[in-house]
This record gives structure tokens, sequence and C-alpha cells, in this order.
């Protein structure tokens, strides 16, 4: 899916329109991405990355400005076009909302709801189809001996991958992922994201990914910086050097010399290219 977004701007929808506060969280940005891309979005906490993924999922309305999915923007459609639309969209909070006693296939399997009928999917809750598919997109995330499990027995780092591994069973041809690495230990995030990218790039899914692990995002071919909900630099992973992440974190030191080190020490061993197909 290809987005084009042009002087978008967004806030949060606590936020007052007028006023005190009313400072959009996403201030107007402009990009372009291409369809089947992968783009990794850094920058410190308040930077106003997870609300560029809410925008993009149309999840919320612009404040001003406007962007296109594959040419079409999402809210001149009417309301059923629109849903329609979002059927096709992934959003990947960093926690996914997983009901306690629900069971892992079917948390899994809730992402192919919107290609299903009403009648298909209270029938998937009670006697669910694609086993197998949900099993394999588990073992992606070496989760797949948790299949039957319910939610409540899982770990935190469990349910995140379980979140992830939702992606993978959709129809969705653009998944936004926020923070997909916060619980997790340095080797599970190194499966996790390789077991993310490798999945986009095969569907050719287009993939926008926030991250506050820096070594991690610098191996897409591509990187966005944001600051104070403002698009700072859009470079080339080759380009985003140590001077430009100091400058981005200015003041957040303590974000960008975290345990994001370790996580990119998980990966495999040798030569460390920009494009995270070469690893």
């Amino acid at each position: 899916m290809r987005i084009v977004v042009k002087g978008l701007a967004a806030r949060h929808p606590s936020a007052p329109a007028t006023g005190a506060g009313s400072t959009p969280a996403l201030k107007p940005l402009t990009l372009s991405i291409a369809a089947g891309e992968q783009v990794a979005v850094v920058g410190p906490s308040g930077a106003g990355k997870t609300t560029l993924l809410h925008a993009l999922a149309c999840a919320l309305k612009p404040a001003a400005g406007s962007f296109e999915l594959d040419g079409v923007d999402p809210w001149t459609l009417p309301i059923a076009q629109l849903q329609k639309l979002r059927g096709r969209l992934l959003l990947a909070p960093q926690a996914p909302p997983l009901p306690p006693r629900q069971r892992v296939i079917t948390a899994v399997l809730a992402a192919r709801l919107p290609q299903q009928s009403l009648a298909a999917s209270l029938r998937s809750l009670f006697y669910p189809t694609h086993i197998a598919e949900a099993e394999a997109a588990l073992a992606r995330f070496d989760l797949a001996e948790k299949l039957w499990d319910r939610v409540d027995r899982l770990s935190g780092g469990e349910r995140q991958r379980v979140g992830l591994a939702r992606a993978l069973v959709s129809a969705a041809s653009l998944w936004l992922v926020d923070e997909p690495l916060s619980s997790l230990d340095p080797s599970r995030a190194a499966l996790a994201i390789e077991s993310l990218t490798q999945s986009a790039r095969e569907r050719g899914v287009t993939l926008v990914t926030t991250l506050h692990q820096v070594d991690v995002a610098t191996r897409f071919p591509r990187v966005l910086g944001m600051r104070e909900g403002v698009l700072q630099f859009d470079l080339p992973s080759a380009e985003v050097t140590q001077q430009r992440l100091a400058a981005l974190y200015a003041q957040y030191e303590h974000e960008l010399h975290g345990p994001a080190a370790a996580v990119a020490d998980a990966f495999t061993d040798g030569p460390r290219p920009a494009v995270m197909y070469c690893r």
C-alpha cells in the first residue's frame, strides 16, 4: 500500500480543538512511502510517533492536511467504504488489547474478522477455523505451543508476540506497528523483528514501525526521526549518523543509550548491512 502524506497534523482525541493544550501532537508533516517499503520511526518520548501511526490507521481524523492510501483520501469516503479500507490496515499497539479469558488461537485469528461475515465471526469463537495458519504464525514468534492457552496465562512479552502474530494471519497490506520490542528480551526481540520484516517482505506489505532501539531501527532501509511532533529527518539508514541521533535525542540521552545495543547484538553475527533482508 502506498502512502502519501501532505501537511498532515493530528491531535490526541482528548485534546481540545482550541485554547491551551490544543497544539497537535503531530505537526504538519509531508512524506511519501512506497508500496512494500519498510520504514522505522525513531525519536524520544512524546515525539508524535504513535500519533502518526494512529493517523495513518484512520483512527485519528487529521486536524490539518490530508493523506492518501493507494491514491484514496480515506476521510472523503462514505463510512461503509472507510470501514472496508480499514480492513486492509493493521495497527499493532505496544500493548495489544487481548481479552484475558480468550484463548490465544482466538486472539490471533481475530485479525481475520474484517474479511469474515458476522456469522463466520461468531462461529469462530466456538469452533476456530484456520488453525494451522494461526499455529504457523505463532511459530514464527516461537509461540506455537501456546496455541490453546488462555491469554491471562501469558507473560507480557508473550502477549506482545501474540499481537505481532496477528499481522501474519491478516489480509492487511499496511502494517503499522508501535514499539514491537518493548517487552521482549534481546534474543526474543531479534526473532520478533526478523520474523516481522521477513513476513512483510514475503507478502509485499508496507511496514511502518516505531522503535526505541535505534540500533535496530538503523537496520531498516529508511529511518524517520521525529521530535516534539516534527519530522526532523527522513533518510536512508546509512545516513543516520550518531551526530544526528544525538541531536534528535538531546536531553533524552537515557532513551538513546538504553538496551538497544543488546538487542542489535542478538541478531545474526557478521556484517551489518543497512537493508534488513541482507541479514
